[in-house]
Formats: structure tokens, C-alpha cells, sequence
């Protein structure tokens, strides 16, 4: 038998490593070439290349000890009571968290300071920091971040993103004063650490100051008081997630709307009237209010200032023929990996629906169809009467699939590539059953605004103007038409500039109304996400909570008075708290069990 190769005992060395530093026997390490992801108790790292050059080696090592670390040293359970439900803030708290499981190992061991160093520079390669001209260019997270490495572990913030910090350090320290140091004394105490980090964001005013704060000069306990303590209430009934979120680096551009979201344009600045903070430094804070969603009124009202620039368009009328070809050639060499593993899960679900579809008949009835297996007695006795059978009435129901995918910035990669995968999957199988499937996506036409905003600009920012962006709903594929004739479209989604921002609620009422226009007698609307809506440009002139509070009522609705069955997919993210029928998935490894297992649930309740 052949020795394995050098990459192959790389990986085994690594995984032994990891182990030891994770004191988990089980964990694995395995290659990609993807965005480094970890899934249960299997960690994927970069592959290091063939030649194993000590840059990219040192850097998959470092991923692996960064993973490790968080098995080790993180509770995610724990992480998602704590974290803040304000879009910001809790990108924030996500990556300080990541910078503190990292920097225990850090201190511990210098090896693995050195490794995560390394993985540190190949991520920051690709940030916006390093191209920032201004404060409001330099992500929040990201500077957050190499702050609290410098000051947790005392490493030296990397070269590259040096100046790029530099446009927002005084600032972040200025607000921040000591925090940095109290966080320090507590680094090996998540709970601690998560209560001082909620002090921090509370000095850089991303999340509402806490009753003590806000209240330390009143006498006795007035009516602001008592709404503050019945936010505090609201918060632990609504706990966060996404704990999913710190496998990202914290200078990883994950979200794709990082930059976006951190740094407001100049002429943003000044749009929120009354709200805190004014008089701080430029660059410094972002301009939406900050407000948890538990917060706003019961009469809560959503609307969009304009609808004139959204659209519906179908797939191929957003690219021409030979650009849709090329992308769904890489859709395909990304699919043929899993062609196996696929083809038998997809089987799986079509013997699972199609035995819900077999006939059944009553016999000896004395009309009908002629039963073959009665023709000897026909003969023998003619005029035997019970010689006939009748088809039972099919239980199964005509039935109908929407999937709604998230064409938002922050699925770009490998979440996107796992969405379409699902999609081609589900609409062959389930074409094969009998059973019609809809692909819709959903995105925004252009990032902080497109047109909307600037009509809304020209006509005086009129305050609380509601939606503030162009919508972007595509069509990928209609019920009604063939998978064959729709697969090319699945590419689309790996075009670069499609995904922007996500307006969730708006395109839940979209696809379901197309669902109620459908004569099938059963509807179906599987929703594939990453999470919580953003659109930048709505929020920074509305509630905090406002996109979230809007997709809130939509599912609530939907889920308590609508016909359609509704469940949702989240990709990297735990979508529970929206939606009662959801599940997470992390890898495509993971895609085809666990949907076929929530629609073949759905079948089969409804039908026994």
C-alpha cells in the first residue's frame, strides 16, 4: 500500500493537535477551499496546497487552533442569552467573544500565537480596512477587534491594517476608556466577560444603557424606569443567536454589508434627530438609533416610503445567456462533490412521498372496474356479483413547494453555494414526485438606499420614512415550469454583485401571496436563511428594530392564520427564534437529511 502523502499527514498531525488543544477526542479536521466553517464536532480548515509553503501551513494551523480554542473555552448556549439583539452590537460581541477564547490560548501557548497570528493576516487580506480612506470606511468589528487583541494578548496590530485602524483608534478609545483593561481581568469567565463587554457597547452607544445607568440620579424609580426593566424582561423572553457568527474572523468580511453597516456617509450623519450620542466624534458611531425591537409601539405600523424602483424580474433577464452558463457550470463542479450523497438522499425522499401516493382499492364490490385476480370465478360462476374493485380516494394532496432564498451580502460564499445546491436538489426530486416547486430569491437592487433613498433625500428626509431601499425579487424558477428549463438559472446566485441587503418580511409576503394564487389544495413555503433582516439605509432613519419587528408579524400571521405550512432553513444561523418549524444546517454535508426530513415531515403530519 502506498504511503500517504505529505498533505495527508499534515492533516493527521493537525488533527491530533486540535484535539489536544480542544480536549476533545472526537473532533476532525478536514480540507477546504471554502470559507473555513465547523460543524458539530468536524472542523473545516484551507487546505495548505501540496507543496505545504509555511505562510498558508501556519495559517490553517492557526484556524484549527482557533476552532479548537472555542470548543474548548466557549459556551454557546451561554453566548446566545448574552448577546445583544441590535444588528451592530451584536457583530461586535460575536467577534469580541472570538477575540477571547483566542486569546487565552494566545497566552498560553506560543505556538498557537504564532498560528493564530498567521491566520489573522490571511483573513485581513481581504477586509475593508486595509482599502479605508475614512473613519466611516473602517468596520466596526474589525477595529473592535485588533484593539482588544492588542490589549488582550499584547500583539502588535497587523502592518497591513495599521493606518486603517488608526483613522477610528482615537476615537473607539476615547469612548471606551478602560473597558479593554476590566475585560482583561476577566478573560477566562465568558459570563463576566460577556456582562463587561455589554458596558463597552453600552460607551459606544451600539446598544441602550442599562436601568442603573440611565437611572443613578432619580430618587425613586420613575415611569422610564419601569419601561427600561420591562425591556431588560423583553430581552431574556427573546434570546439572541447566531453563535454560528464567531466562526467568522473578526476581521472577516463575512457579511458582505460589514462596511456597510459600520460607517455611515458623511450626509447620514445629522438624519436622526434627538438621538444620543450627538456631539461624538465623527466616524465614531453609526446613526441608526439604538433601540431594541422590544421597544416599539404595539400600533407598530410598517410601509416603504417608495415602491416605484422595486422589481420582480426573472433570473435570466439579470444575465445574459453565456454568463448564466458559465455560472451554472460552477454551480455544477461545486454539486459534483456531493452527486452521490445527493442522488441517494433524493431518493430517499421520493419513495418516502411516492408510497403516500399508491393506489389503494376496496375489492368485492359489486360495480366498478373488472378485478383480473377474480376472472376464474367470472367463469365459474357468472353470476357471482363481488367480481369488481374501486380505487380509494388519494390521501395525498395536490401539493405545491416555495423556496425563498436569502440573495443578501451575508450568504455570499459558501452559505449561497449550499442554498442553490438545495434548491437544484429539492426541484429534481420533488418534479419527480409529482409535486410542482416555485425558487424565488430575494435581495435589494443596490446598497444604502438606491434610488429610494435618494428620492427621499430630494424631498427633505422626512423623518421615520419607512423602508428606504429598493427591493430586488427574482424568479428562478416557476411552479409551473420544468426543472430542466429553470436549472440554468440556479447559477445567478453565484454571480458577484447580486447579493446586497435583505428585507425579509416584505419577501415572505411576496412569496406567500403567490403560494394563495396557486389552485394546489396544499401549500408549502420553505424559507432558506442566515437570519436577521438588514437593509443599512431603513435603519439608519427608523427604530432599530424595525425590518425585524415587520418580518416578526409577517410569520406570526402567516403561521397562525394563513393555509400555508411555513418552515425555514438557516444557513450558519439559528433562524428558531422567527420561525416554530425551523432547523440549521451548516454545511451541505448536512443539507439533504435534514430537508428532506422537515418536507417529508410535513407530508406525512398532515397526512396520517
Amino acid at each position: 500500500m502506498a504511503d500517504h502523502s505529505p498533505l495527508d499527514r499534515f492533516r493527521t498531525a493537525l488533527t491530533v493537535a486540535s484535539r489536544a488543544v480542544a480536549r476533545d477526542a472526537e473532533l476532525e479536521v478536514n480540507w477546504t477551499s471554502e470559507a473555513p466553517t465547523q460543524a458539530g464536532s468536524t472542523v473545516r480548515v484551507p487546505m495548505p496546497g501540496r507543496k505545504l509553503e509555511a505562510g498558508p501551513v501556519a495559517a490553517a494551523r492557526g484556524v484549527a487552533d482557533s476552532f479548537a480554542l472555542k470548543n474548548r473555552h466557549h459556551d454557546a448556549a451561554l453566548h446566545r442569552r448574552s448577546r445583544p439583539m441590535e444588528p451592530i452590537a451584536g457583530q461586535v460581541f460575536d467577534t469580541l467573544e472570538q477575540v477571547r477564547y483566542e486569546a487565552l490560548g494566545a497566552n498560553a501557548m506560543a505556538g498557537t500565537r504564532a498560528n493564530l497570528a498567521a491566520a489573522l493576516d490571511r483573513r485581513i487580506a481581504s477586509d475593508p480596512i486595509l482599502r479605508a480612506d475614512r473613519a466611516e470606511d473602517v468596520p466596526l468589528a474589525t477595529a473592535l477587534a485588533l484593539l482588544a487583541r492588542e490589549a488582550l494578548t499584547g500583539e502588535a496590530v497587523p502592518d497591513s491594517a495599521a493606518d486603517g485602524l488608526a483613522l477610528r483608534r482615537a476615537a473607539i478609545e476615547g469612548a471606551i476608556g478602560d473597558d479593554f483593561a476590566q475585560l482583561a481581568e476577566v478573560l477566562d469567565d465568558q459570563r463576566q466577560f460577556s456582562e463587561r463587554l455589554m458596558g463597552l457597547l453600552q460607551h459606544l452607544e451600539l446598544v441602550a444603557t442599562e436601568p442603573e445607568e440611565a437611572n443613578e440620579d432619580d430618587e425613586g424609580g420613575d415611569e422610564p424606569e419601569g419601561d427600561e426593566e420591562s425591556e431588560n424582561e423583553d430581552k431574556e423572553e427573546h434570546p439572541s443567536d447566531s453563535d454560528a457568527r464567531t466562526q467568522a474572523s473578526p476581521t472577516d468580511d463575512a457579511d458582505g454589508e460589514g462596511e456597510d453597516q459600520d460607517g455611515e456617509a458623511e450626509d447620514e450623519t445629522d438624519e436622526s434627530e434627538g438621538e444620543p450620542g450627538e456631539g461624538e466624534p465623527d466616524g465614531m458611531l453609526p446613526t441608526r438609533p439604538n433601540r431594541p425591537w422590544t421597544e416599539l409601539p404595539d400600533d407598530f405600523d410598517y410601509r416603504a416610503f417608495t415602491t416605484d424602483f422595486d422589481e420582480v424580474v426573472s433570473a435570466q433577464d439579470l444575465c445574459d445567456e453565456e454568463e448564466l452558463t458559465r455560472l451554472r457550470t460552477y454551480l455544477d463542479a461545486q454539486l459534483k462533490g456531493l452527486q452521490g450523497v445527493v442522488t441517494k438522499l433524493a431518493n430517499r425522499l421520493q419513495r418516502r412521498l411516492m408510497a403516500q401516493q399508491n393506489r389503494s382499492w376496496d375489492f368485492d364490490q359489486e360495480e366498478g372496474l373488472l378485478d383480473a385476480a377474480r376472472l376464474a370465478r367470472v367463469v365459474i360462476s357468472p353470476g357471482h356479483s363481488l367480481s369488481y374493485k374501486i380505487e380509494r380516494d388519494q390521501e395525498f394532496k395536490d401539493t405545491v413547494v416555495t423556496l425563498l432564498i436569502d440573495n443578501s451580502g451575508s450568504m455570499r460564499g459558501r452559505p449561497i453555494s449550499i442554498a442553490a445546491i438545495s434548491a437544484d436538489v429539492m426541484a429534481r426530486t420533488l418534479e419527480r414526485c409529482g409535486v410542482k416547486t416555485e425558487i424565488l430569491g430575494f435581495t435589494t437592487r443596490a446598497w444604502k438606499g438606491g434610488q429610494s433613498r435618494e428620492q427621499w433625500l430630494a424631498r427633505g428626509k422626512a423623518p421615520n420614512p419607512g423602508r428606504l431601499n429598493d427591493l430586488r425579487h427574482i424568479v428562478y424558477k416557476q411552479a409551473d415550469e420544468p426543472w430542466r428549463r429553470a436549472r440554468r438559472n440556479l447559477g445567478l446566485m453565484m454571480r458577484e454583485g447580486l447579493l446586497k441587503e435583505n428585507i425579509d418580511g416584505e419577501a415572505l409576503m411576496w412569496a406567500h401571496s403567490r403560494l394563495l394564487a396557486r389552485p394546489e389544495d396544499r401549500r408549502i413555503l420553505m424559507v432558506i436563511s442566515d437570519g436577521a433582516p438588514v437593509d443599512d439605509s431603513t435603519l439608519s432613519v427608523n427604530n432599530a428594530g424595525y425590518l425585524e419587528q415587520h418580518l416578526r408579524k409577517v410569520i406570526d400571521w402567516i403561521e397562525k392564520k394563513s393555509p400555508v405550512q411555513l418552515v425555514a432553513i438557516g444557513i450558519g444561523h439559528d433562524v428558531t427564534r422567527y420561525y416554530k418549524r425551523a432547523v440549521t444546517i451548516m454545511d451541505a454535508e448536512q443539507l439533504g437529511g435534514t430537508m428532506i426530513e422537515q418536507l417529508a415531515g410535513l407530508f406525512e403530519g398532515e397526512d396520517k
